[in-house]
């Protein structure tokens, strides 16, 4: 078996840091840094230095910045053979961090889907037959996210879901109703449920989150909610909970959310409860958000705490 199939897009993320205050109408003088990015490579990176087993499914530039990431993800451990060439194949992801090392803008390019789409389109049903779980970046188009999910369906593949623009999610919102868990921050889930949710008590969250999830029809959510932690809920278990942030000293956000979807999904695919996935997602964040690089460094045994954990009667 392939392991996970993770299927989504590539950035080239620009990302400049200041060396004083940050001064958004000012000049600033700090360092630019080129960083291969794009939520679900991010994802890939991650599962490779835990060593998970997964294969990426993607579109690259003809390009030699193509070629480079195709191979810095063979070189971790990533199955890359369909990862196809197209042009404009590849996004761009500009932004702008303050002193503290949080975003303070950005502008985002977005790809051209139609070599992915063919790829899905031609080859889809071997990659999904052969696959153990899907992780699906949603939001790259409809046709996509249809197809991935009709063939997880038809051959009974867990699906865990990535958002990006929430374009797709908030046309087609039913298509959570068939995915196994979906990850999103606070602010994406405020979007999806049509209520603000940014800043609120993770407890405010956890009360309101249950009937909200079980009212769309969501078999499982976990919504990050950045310091302050995250709130899962399973409808199907009545599992809910609060798992608070780990601290740490933040040098970039950015890859923080696709760390704790790569930890959290990792977790629930080696069998771990829910409860115990969110934990893994937090601690895969929190090493992530204090580097400049978009994913983990190796960790060696990343799960045995966590499997010891989940062991315990309390969970």
């Amino acid at each position: 078996m392939a392991g996970t199939a993770i299927i989504g897009t590539v950035f080239v993320d620009i990302k400049g840091y200041p060396d004083d205050i940050y001064c958004p109408t000012g000049r600033n003088i700090g360092t630019v840094k080129m960083i291969p990015g794009g939520v679900c490579r991010n994802v890939a990176e991650n599962f490779g230095s835990l060593g998970m087993p997964a294969q990426f499914i993607s579109s690259v530039d003809r390009s030699a910045v193509g070629q480079e990431v195709r191979r810095q993800l063979t070189e971790g451990g990533i199955d890359t053979h369909y990862i196809v060439e197209g042009e404009n194949a590849m996004g761009l992801w500009l932004a702008v961090f303050d002193e503290k090392g949080d975003l303070a803008g950005s502008i985002s390019h977005q790809p051209d889907f139609s070599a992915l789409e063919a790829l899905i389109r031609e080859k889809g049903d071997r990659i999904i037959s052969d696959c153990d779980n899907i992780i699906l970046e949603i939001d790259m188009n409809e046709v996509i996210a249809s197809l991935v999910l009709e063939l997880a369906q038809r051959y009974g593949k867990k699906v865990y879901v990535i958002v990006g623009n929430m374009g797709i999610i908030l046309k087609r919102p039913e298509f959570l109703k068939r995915v196994d868990c979906f990850i999103c921050n606070e602010i994406e889930a405020g979007r999806l449920f049509g209520r603000n949710l940014d800043g609120l008590d993770p407890a405010a969250m956890l009360r309101f989150l249950p009937g909200a999830a079980d009212g769309a029809g969501i078999p499982s959510m976990i919504v990050t909610m950045g310091s302050r932690g995250a709130v899962y809920y399973d409808s199907r278990t009545r599992e809910a909970g609060i798992c608070p942030a780990l601290p740490c000293r933040l040098i970039d956000s950015t890859g923080a959310g696709d760390a704790f979807l790569s930890g959290a999904v990792m977790a629930l695919t080696r069998g771990l409860p829910l409860s115990v996935a969110v934990r893994a997602g937090a601690k895969l964040a929190s090493l992530v958000i204090q580097r400049v690089e978009n994913a983990s460094p190796p960790v060696p045994d990343f799960f045995a705490e966590f499997e010891s954990a989940a062991k315990q009667p309390s969970l």
